[in-house]
């Protein structure tokens, strides 16, 4: 059994109020990086925005996640075609290592490691602020890594909107209340 295949997709809390999620993503770590720092590549799996890469540098992330799975799926009322987000780079290590704020609800690192010719993604939203926010970013994070993951593949990811909703409810019975 490959790693890829024992590798669990939903994240786990490592505090109360911190989640971590991994995924494993054909590499070269180079290519990997660029998904996660480009904001043409990462606005296919997560958000636009464009990001000076040095620790302080603002930046705002621009969600549309009606346009990253064709069909997007239902939206559930409430949430609009576009968000935004004001946040600031607070770690630069290409190609290891980001880290930003995630404003109003924690900060976030993506560590890559090289692993043969894959490369394990492990993302980390610290301080979430209540059990609404980490059910929704738990829900959000796993399905964005599952667009990723179909985006560095070439293959094609489920619908967004409904696998998010599900997972929250997937979430809501994984994780400690």
């Amino acid at each position: 059994m490959t790693e890829q295949a024992t590798l669990d997709a939903y994240g786990m809390l490592t505090e109360p109020a911190t989640l971590k999620i991994q995924r494993l993503l054909p590499g070269p770590v180079e290519r990997i990086w660029a998904y996660l720092t480009e904001s043409d590549l990462r606005r296919r799996w997560l958000a636009a925005g464009d990001m000076e890469m040095r620790v302080g540098a603002p930046f705002e992330f621009v969600w549309r996640n009606d346009e990253l799975t064709d069909p997007p799926g239902q939206r559930p009322s409430g949430y609009s075609e576009e968000h935004r987000m004001q946040s600031r780079l607070t770690e630069v290590d290409p190609p290891r290592r980001l880290s930003f704020t995630w404003n109003g609800s924690g900060d976030v690192t993506f560590e890559l490691e090289p692993q043969g010719e894959a490369v394990l993604l492990t993302v980390t939203h610290r301080r979430l602020p209540d059990r609404s926010s980490l059910l929704k970013v738990s829900a959000g994070w796993h399905m964005h890594l599952d667009i990723l993951v179909a985006r560095a593949s070439g293959t094609e990811p489920t619908p967004f909107w409904d696998s998010w909703q599900r997972l929250q409810q997937d979430y809501d019975r994984r994780l400690p209340a």
